[in-house]
């Protein structure tokens, strides 16, 4: 077997369930669920059938000029699309899961026409209330959840850099909320902003 990490993802999942009896194949994928600040995002995309967006990968090996380039081609082509998020209100009650689920949730909600079917980035979908499929690294392998990744990304990316101007000495335009060494220095010295998750700054040291 040769390595794949050379390779982008295709339309091959979309097009079986389409074979399958599908009417509207969406992709979905997430956004944040690491960080120690801010909403976690999701997105929902249909994009035409066999359709081809070159350069489309999964968001993580992108550049962010890459990202907004792909971003913009992504939203002109497609047949519809959704960004959604969870708050971190919502991320300290649930959970980080549920709260990503509960984020893609939303953005499926908000697609119209609405998809028959989601092909989810993953391999937990107990909180989804879609018809979904389950694919583990499928930012990688469909070329509608590589879509998903791209716009939930860059979503989440402006949101942080808007924060930024909010709280100019946590770094968060370079960071994005990850727990980066400056990250936890400054939040050493200076505590913790209303985006900061709670939950997950229990865990500091």
């Amino acid at each position: 077997m040769s390595s794949n990490t050379n390779t982008f993802p295709t339309f091959e999942l979309e097009r079986g369930l389409y074979d399958d009896g599908a009417t509207l194949v969406c992709g979905v994928d997430e956004a944040g669920r690491g960080p120690l600040a801010g909403p976690v995002y999701a997105a929902a995309v249909v994009l035409p059938r066999d359709c081809v967006i070159a350069g489309l990968n999964d968001s993580k090996k992108l550049t962010p000029q890459a990202r907004e380039r792909l971003y913009d081609e992504i939203i002109a082509l497609a047949v519809t699309y959704a960004v959604a998020s969870a708050d971190v209100a919502e991320i300290d009650a649930l959970g980080i899961l549920a709260a990503t689920h509960l984020a893609m949730n939303r953005a499926v909600a908000a697609l119209s026409p609405a998809p028959s079917i989601a092909l989810v980035d993953g391999n937990q979908g107990k909180n989804l209330d879609f018809p979904h499929r389950l694919i583990v690294h499928g930012d990688a392998l469909s070329l509608s959840i590589a879509a998903a990744s791209v716009l939930a990304k860059v979503e989440r990316d402006r949101y942080m850099v808007e924060l930024a101007a909010r709280y100019p000495a946590y770094g968060f335009e370079q960071h994005k909320g990850y727990g980066t060494k400056a990250h936890y220095a400054a939040l050493r010295e200076l505590g913790a902003t209303p985006e900061h998750r709670p939950l997950f700054l229990r865990k500091m040291h």
